[in-house]
């Protein structure tokens, strides 16, 4: 029977209302290097928008945070009565905050976790609602100063622009999620200025997939983003370490024990995010207006006593590249960060900790290298390297994603000579995280919104049938077996493998091999199910046993 009538036969068996989409897709599939192609071209044209979008999200935020400065520097001058017009306005953008939140939820906290669960199939978005909620509440909560960075919103901006693209396009679902890690790639890439991290960290940590039908999208995406956002904002990286020297191989020893530290502090942080929830239950909290106002109110008050902390923290990493800072402001200044950004994400409100997060690592690294020079390890001319090395580590041990915190402090820094002491540390803080049980944020936040009931029920995918795209892995369960012999989570088909350039149609007598992609239609329930079968390793047996 020829694959497209089982696939009618299998449709009309489960009685799936998406037949025309699953229908769309095995067209593509059919089509194979047609479809690559226009998937090219459709992540050029998602990173012009992309671009566009995100470039206007941060001119905005650039112009709400010097608002800021100039209202903070009148206050201080002026006294009394215009601390109460600042207090008065907080009290409103904790309203119009908490309105917004309410309006769509899935435009709240960082949006990564969100996007992860559309590209998984778990989730849906309704993508013109959260680009002008995101958008505005956004700028308004970077703006009042809230410790919350622009990178996780801008990558879900990035993911929602190019859903749209995909809706107006009508493509099926399975295009729209290489669509939308197009976009992904696209909002990191433009939010920081390094399009090759965006590439890495959409495959790396969102689609989880480095197979050519999704690098070649998300590249044209990123760097078309990259190129639209250097014409308005040139081509300065995100942070300024001017002179960066290679830290010579006898300091590895300074780079592991700095990784070690960064490495526990990340999931410290991890840790503390989780849990944030727990703080923001107290009943003094009785509804969302009350936690944003706390927030708030803590911002106006660091905002004299300690104003580094405000805000993404890209000016106070710079500070830490160009100056030297006494260890115990060091401390305050980590303390100080670590618990306001705890305080402002657990609030809900969008807004990301992507950026301080970054900031928290340059802190300890700053912390590392004082303690380095003080012991004489060190000179003062290497301290920038420790802060970079540990920016990479705490960013490995938070999210688990060690090539894109390597690549993205080089792109970031604009020094590519550190490339082996990055990965090295980046390496070491991801065992350590292993080591200590913690928890890969993004997967930990995404599971605790499905397990919590906090993404609305609408935007729940249930009972649906959907194509998923399966890597098989070397040592996998499925490897070497027939297709006939594999165990199927109920209600699956699998429809296609792609081998190399290749395209089979499968039958129970053909052999999975390791390096293919299986696409399978099941039911959104058993999609996690059906990816673990090309990822879960076969048992390995003890060959010294008989010794």
């Amino acid at each position: 029977m020829d694959l497209g009538q089982r696939l009618k036969n299998f449709i009309h068996k489960s009685r799936n209302d998406g037949s025309s989409m699953i229908m769309s897709t095995y067209r593509s599939l059919s089509h194979w290097h047609d479809f690559q192609l226009r998937l090219f071209w459709e992540g050029i044209v998602s990173g012009i928008f992309a671009g566009l979008v995100i470039s206007l999200f941060r001119y905005l935020l650039s112009v709400a945070e010097t608002m800021r400065g100039e209202i903070i520097g009148i206050i201080a001058s002026k006294g009394a009565p215009f601390i109460a017009m600042w207090l008065t306005a907080l009290v409103l953008v904790a309203f119009i905050l908490g309105k917004l939140t309410q309006h769509e939820p899935m435009a709240g906290g960082s949006g990564i976790p969100q996007v992860k669960g559309v590209i998984l199939g778990y989730m849906r978005m309704n993508w013109l609602r959260i680009l002008w909620v995101k958008l505005t509440a956004g700028v308004l909560a970077l703006g009042a100063g809230l410790s919350l960075g622009r990178e996780g919103p801008s990558i879900q901006l990035g993911a929602v622009t190019a859903q749209g693209l995909s809706r107006f396009l009508g493509r099926s679902r399975l295009e729209e999620r290489y669509l939308i890690t197009s976009g992904a790639s696209a909002g990191l890439a433009t939010a920081f200025n390094a399009p090759l991290s965006g590439v890495i960290f959409a495959l790396e940590e969102l689609h989880r997939n480095f197979s050519a039908t999704v690098l070649l999208p998300a590249m044209a995406s990123a760097l078309t983003a990259t190129f639209v956002s250097r014409l308005i904002f040139g081509r300065d990286t995100a942070f300024s370490f001017y002179g960066l020297r290679p830290l010579p191989q006898e300091y590895i020893l300074c780079a592991i024990a700095t990784a070690i530290a960064a490495g526990a502090a990340g999931v410290l942080f991890n840790k503390g995010l989780l849990n944030t929830g727990r703080f923001y239950s107290l009943p003094i909290f009785k509804n969302i207006y009350s936690k944003i106002l706390f927030a708030l109110l803590c911002a106006a008050v660091l905002a004299f006593a300690l104003p580094q902390v405000l805000g993404g923290g890209n000016l106070l990493v710079n500070d830490l590249a160009l100056k030297s800072f006494p260890l115990e402001l060091l401390l305050i200044l980590f303390v100080a960060k670590f618990l306001f950004t705890l305080i402002s994400y657990g609030t809900g409100v969008p807004g990301g900790f992507f950026l301080p997060m970054l900031v928290l690592g340059a802190l300890t690294g700053s912390i590392c290298a004082d303690i380095f020079q003080q012991m004489d390890i060190i000179g003062a001319g290497l301290a920038s390297n420790i802060v970079i090395i540990a920016m990479a580590a705490f960013f490995s041990a938070s999210v688990r994603a060690p090539i894109t915190g390597a690549v993205l402090i080089m792109e970031m820094t604009g020094s590519f000579s550190h490339m082996m002491m990055l990965s090295i540390a980046a390496a070491v803080a991801y065992v350590v995280a292993e080591l200590l049980g913690g928890e890969p944020i993004y997967e930990a936040l995404l599971e605790k919104n499905l397990r919590s009931h906090a993404t609305p029920e609408k935007n729940l995918v249930k009972k649906e049938k959907d194509v998923v795209e399966v890597a098989v892995c070397s040592g996998s369960l499925i490897e070497n077996k027939k297709v006939g012999e594999i165990r199927w989570p109920s209600g699956s088909l699998l429809v296609d493998i792609m081998r190399g350039r290749e395209q089979l149609v499968p039958s129970g007598d053909t052999i999975i091999r390791a390096g293919d992609m299986l696409y399978v239609l099941c039911d959104t329930e058993n999609s996690a199910a059906v990816r673990t079968l090309g990822e879960e390793l076969k048992p390995v047996h003890n060959v010294w046993g008989d010794f």
